[in-house]
C-alpha cells in the first residue's frame, strides 16, 4: 500500500454492514405492526426459495475486553441465563405468530457477548426451542462465537448435535503485553486444544478473529500471532482493523491514542498480516476476510454468491434476517429494526408481549438501489448501473466522487460499470462511500465512524 494513498484515504467512514448506515436511519422507527408487515412480505416471497437467517445476541461476558465495540453485559452471575433465554424464546414466538408458515432457517448465528458464557444445557434449550416447528434445511449454515477459555467440548458437542458446523474463536493477538492491556488473555495451548476438539467432533469450518492496530501491538507480535495461527490452520481468518471509538465504548479509555499504532505503523501491521496469510495459502475475500480455497465462503466469493449482512459475510443470500436478543438488528430487506440496547429494557418489553423496538429504518426506493450497489462492492468488488432503476437516479454525483479513485488506480470505470482493482482492495470502504448518497448530502453531526484503512 503506497504511503500517499494511505494518508489520503484513511478517513472516517462506515463499515457498511447496512445501507443506510445507522446514523441515517429514520428518527422514528416503524411501529410493531408496520415492521411485522415488512417482515411478512419478505418472508412470503423468499422463505420457500431462500429460507431465512436468524441472529441471536447473547450479551453476557465475565470480563470486559477493552477493545470490544459490541453490546455486552459484564457479570459472573450465571443466574441471568434462564430469564434471558425465556425472553428470547418469547420474542421468537411473536415473530412465529406473525410469519404463519414454518420458517426454513437457512442460517443461524449466535453472537455476543460470549455465547459460551451460557451453559451447554441452556444453549440446547435455546436452540431447540428456536428450531421447534421449523422446516429442516439440508444445507443449513449454523455458527457460533466462542471464547477459547470457556468453550468446552460439551459446548461443541451439544451445538454440533443441533446442526452447528462452524465456530469462530476470538484470538486478536497472542502477545501477553497486548492481551493484558485489552484484558483478553488466552494461551496458544488453550486455542490449540479447543480447535483440535472442534475438528475431532466434526466442525467443518473454524474461524479465527485477529485484530491489527491494538494498543502496544508491534510488528513482532503480529508476526508471532500469525505464525502460531498458521500452525493451527483455521479455515477462515478475519483480520480486522481496531476501531478506536471511546466516545461510544468507554472501556477503551483504559488506554489512550498514545498507546495505539497509528499512520505508517498501523499500515505496516496490516501489510505484514496480509502478506503472511497470502504466503500460507489464504485468499483474500471481501473486506478484512481470508479463507482457504476449500472453504465454503471462498467458493461462494469465487462464484459471486457471497452475501453480507449484520452477521458479516455468509455463503448464501437470504433477504430476511430476524434479530433476536438485546441490541440485535433485523433486516427485512425493505427496512431495518434494532432491539433495545439495555438488557432491562429488552426484558421488560418482551415480557410484556411486545417487540423490544429501539430504532429502525424503512427504505426508500433510492435506498434500495444504493444498498444493492454497496453490497455488490463489498461482496464482489464490482458493480454496474446500466439497469433502468439506477439510470433514473443519474449517478452523475457518484461518478464525480469516484474520479479521484479512478485517477489513483483504485477502481476501473467504463461506461456504467466499475471494478475495484487489486491495488484498491484495502480501500473498499472508500469506494462504497462514493455510492453513499446520504453521507454525501449530510455529514454526521459528531464523530461516529472509525478510520477506513
Amino acid at each position: 500500500m503506497e504511503r500517499s494513498l494511505f494518508t489520503k484515504y484513511n478517513v472516517q467512514g462506515p463499515r457498511y454492514t447496512s445501507y443506510p448506515t445507522v446514523p441515517y436511519w429514520d428518527e422514528q422507527p416503524p411501529s410493531e405492526a408496520h415492521w411485522l408487515d415488512l417482515m411478512k412480505d419478505t418472508f412470503d416471497g423468499s422463505n420457500a426459495s431462500e429460507g431465512i437467517s436468524l441472529y441471536i445476541h447473547l450479551p453476557y461476558c465475565e470480563r470486559l475486553c477493552t477493545y470490544c465495540g459490541c453490546n455486552t453485559r459484564i457479570t459472573v452471575n450465571h443466574a441471568v441465563e434462564q430469564p434471558y433465554i425465556q425472553a428470547v424464546l418469547k420474542e421468537w414466538a411473536i415473530y412465529r405468530r406473525a410469519l404463519g408458515a414454518k420458517p426454513r432457517i437457512r442460517e443461524m448465528h449466535l453472537g455476543g457477548g460470549t455465547p459460551t458464557f451460557f451453559s451447554p444445557a441452556n444453549l440446547h434449550q435455546l436452540v431447540a426451542g428456536i428450531l421447534a416447528d421449523c422446516e429442516p434445511v439440508a444445507d443449513a449454515d449454523y455458527s457460533f462465537e466462542g471464547h477459547p477459555n470457556n468453550t468446552t467440548p460439551e459446548h461443541l458437542q451439544v451445538l454440533f448435535d443441533l446442526g452447528f458446523r462452524r465456530v469462530s474463536f476470538g484470538i486478536q493477538d497472542f502477545d501477553p503485553t497486548v492481551q493484558e492491556i485489552v484484558n483478553r488473555m488466552q494461551t496458544f495451548e488453550a486455542v490449540r486444544n479447543i480447535t483440535e476438539a472442534a475438528r475431532e467432533i466434526g466442525y467443518t469450518s473454524i474461524n479465527f478473529d485477529l485484530i491489527y492496530g491494538l494498543p502496544m501491538q508491534k510488528l513482532a507480535s503480529v508476526r508471532d500471532t500469525i505464525e502460531k495461527v498458521s500452525r493451527l490452520r483455521p479455515d477462515r481468518i478475519a483480520l480486522y482493523s481496531y476501531a478506536h471509538v471511546p466516545w461510544i465504548k468507554p472501556g477503551q479509555r483504559k488506554f489512550t491514542e498514545m498507546d495505539l499504532p497509528t499512520g505508517d505503523e498501523k499500515r505496516a501491521l496490516y501489510e505484514l498480516g496480509r502478506n503472511m496469510l497470502a504466503a500460507e495459502g489464504y485468499l483474500e475475500i471481501g473486506m478484512d476476510h481470508f479463507a482457504l480455497p476449500t472453504e465454503a465462503l471462498w467458493q461462494a466469493y469465487s462464484e459471486g454468491s457471497m452475501h453480507r449482512n449484520f452477521m458479516g459475510y455468509t455463503p448464501a443470500h437470504t433477504r430476511l434476517c430476524i434479530g433476536l436478543g438485546v441490541s440485535a438488528i433485523g433486516d427485512a430487506w425493505t427496512g431495518f429494526l434494532q432491539n433495545q440496547k439495555k438488557v432491562e429494557d429488552y426484558l421488560a418489553a418482551v415480557n410484556a408481549g411486545q417487540l423490544p423496538i429501539f430504532k429502525g429504518h424503512v427504505h426508500t426506493p433510492e435506498d434500495l438501489i444504493y444498498r444493492q450497489h454497496i453490497l455488490n462492492l463489498m461482496c464482489r468488488h464490482e458493480t454496474h448501473w446500466c439497469d433502468t432503476a439506477a439510470k433514473r437516479l443519474g449517478f452523475a454525483d457518484v461518478v464525480i466522487r469516484l474520479q479521484p479513485l479512478v485517477e489513483d488506480g483504485l477502481v476501473e470505470m467504463e461506461h456504467c460499470q466499475l471494478k475495484i482493482t487489486e491495488k484498491g482492495l484495502p480501500f473498499v470502504r472508500n469506494v462504497c462511500m462514493a455510492f453513499d448518497a446520504r453521507l454525501a448530502r449530510k455529514l454526521p453531526d459528531s464523530v461516529v465512524f472509525s478510520a477506513t484503512v
